[in-house]
């Protein structure tokens, strides 16, 4: 794909696209063209029946979900529009239909004990400011000291998801941990505001994003609860909670930074209706 990068990069720099979209659609082009290669089809000569099969064999072979083969077509669909030039037509080459699944939400003691399992203080700093802000993985991996403002008691995230920029709740115990944690890995060394909060093996990085969720896996694991309990779950937890906290979805879909109210009030069907005071009739009928 050597012959295509250049005007690739530079679509994807006219564009703003983030870093993180730009390597995953580069990993998936470059599958799809790998594959074509091994069948001896030059990439020129790509068509429509070609991008058919390989969506065939991520299903049956590979065993990918829809949202995932749907990422693969987005960047097939890239790569076949902008770079060959060709005309793509939806009905050939139409989107999986998803069945959307409810994520995992684990009670709160279990959350607690996953953090208070987490004896590495930049690990606990991490997990507490992903549950009590309601944080992803890689926007709170890329924060910066100056991020964190506990005057006004919020956190900046910038940069997030589709470029967006906005501020989230900091939590009071997370910041007596971030202080703890802070004055342990940075007070007998030279920093500016702009550094990582969280930097990675070599200072110039910040933390890995592997590395946060592959050490939430431990701590799960150590701790035997479900194993569909990932770094991401804390995130859901924080939406899910607060609603039960009876926070105002609104307030939630800001502190999340999501585009659609909508998708901030999926959060309801993972509530536990008895903490926001829902009773079944059948317990309201006097029956003994």
């Amino acid at each position: 794909m050597n012959h295509y990068d250049q005007k690739i990069e530079l679509y994807f720099e006219l564009k703003g696209t983030p870093l993180s979209s730009r390597e995953s659609y580069g990993r998936r082009m470059q599958a799809f063209l790998s594959f074509m290669h091994k069948l001896g089809k030059p990439i020129e000569n790509i068509n429509e029946e070609d991008i058919q099969g390989y969506i065939i064999y991520l299903k049956r072979d590979k065993n990918l979900s829809a949202g995932t083969i749907n990422n693969y077509i987005s960047a097939i669909k890239f790569f076949y529009t902008f770079v060959l030039e060709k005309e793509w037509n939806p009905v050939k080459v139409p989107r999986m239909r998803r069945t959307k699944q409810l994520p995992v939400i684990p009670p709160r003691e279990d959350i607690l004990s996953l953090i208070e399992e987490t004896s590495n203080l930049k690990h606990k700093a991490i997990f507490v400011l992903i549950y009590g802000s309601g944080l992803r993985v890689s926007e709170v991996a890329k924060l910066k000291i100056s991020d964190i403002c506990s005057k006004t008691m919020r956190i900046r995230v910038d940069k997030a998801k589709h470029n967006t920029n906005r501020y989230t709740i900091l939590s009071k115990t997370a910041l007596d941990i971030l202080r703890t944690y802070f004055k342990s890995y940075f007070s007998n060394t030279s920093y500016t505001p702009n550094d990582w909060l969280f930097p990675g093996r070599n200072n110039q990085d910040h933390i890995n994003v592997k590395t946060i969720k592959n050490t939430l896996i431990k701590v799960r694991n150590k701790l035997e609860l479900d194993p569909n309990i990932s770094a991401h779950t804390l995130r859901h937890c924080f939406s899910t909670h607060a609603l039960e906290d009876g926070v105002d979805p609104v307030f939630i879909q800001q502190m999340l930074g999501h585009k659609n109210l909508q998708t901030t009030m999926t959060y309801l069907h993972m509530t536990s209706k008895s903490l926001m005071g829902v009773k079944s009739p059948l317990d309201t009928q006097g029956y003994q």
